[in-house]
């Protein structure tokens, strides 16, 4: 099993988590964060916002299924065709064990 997070502009979130659950995958987190990328932030006329409000998309999926989340997450979180700075980042690590807690089974 894999951990995929994704951190994305929040209005791309809508469009991501529904294509994720058309696509099969409709078990996520969604957590509100700040942050900044190489960019170091962004300056608007004389204000320069050190902190950018993205979301953080988590989502536990088997291996196989790890190209197909991935392509899902690029193609509706891109700005434009392009893509632009600040579009996101997805990061993926193993999972060596999960619990679901009302059951307490182990899933693997």
């Amino acid at each position: 099993m894999l951990m995929i997070r994704a951190i994305i502009r929040p209005e791309k979130t809508g469009v991501v988590l529904s294509e994720l659950s058309d696509g099969g995958f409709p078990a996520v987190t969604k957590i509100d964060v700040m942050g900044r990328g190489k960019q170091k932030g962004v300056k608007v006329g004389d204000v320069f916002y050190d902190e950018i409000p993205k979301e953080m998309i988590m989502m536990v999926v088997q291996d196989e299924d790890k190209d197909d989340v991935i392509k899902i997450i690029m193609k509706n979180a891109k700005t434009g065709q392009k893509a632009a700075f600040g579009d996101g980042k997805i990061f993926v690590s193993p999972v060596l064990e999960a619990y679901t807690i009302s059951s307490g089974n182990r899933e693997l």
